[in-house]
């Protein structure tokens, strides 16, 4: 008599992106380099050229720099947009 053969089960592990999705044109050319030597970061969007540069430290990732970046520019754009009620008055 054999033995029953074991399957095996291959863990596929999930890679971070390369390129993200630009907030401001939607398309997906957002690049990101992060320089550990300096400890800078830039990030930049190919299509639509909205770009970004900032200090980082050096146990950061490029998806860390472009978290940082989508939430400065969401900010930026909720602070200077006016809301309903401000529009409303002004009318």
């Amino acid at each position: 008599m054999g033995r029953r053969r074991r399957r095996i089960i291959k863990v596929v592990k999930k890679k971070l992106p390369k390129v993200f999705a630009c907030p401001s044109c939607g398309e997906e050319t957002v690049r990101v380099s992060v320089n550990r030597g300096s400890g800078h970061a830039v990030v930049q969007c190919v299509s639509c050229g909205l770009k970004e540069e900032f200090d980082s430290p050096p146990s950061m990732q490029p998806v860390d720099a472009y978290c940082r970046f989508t939430d400065r520019f969401y900010s930026q754009t909720k602070t200077s947009a006016p809301t309903s009620e401000e529009a409303s008055a002004t009318s």
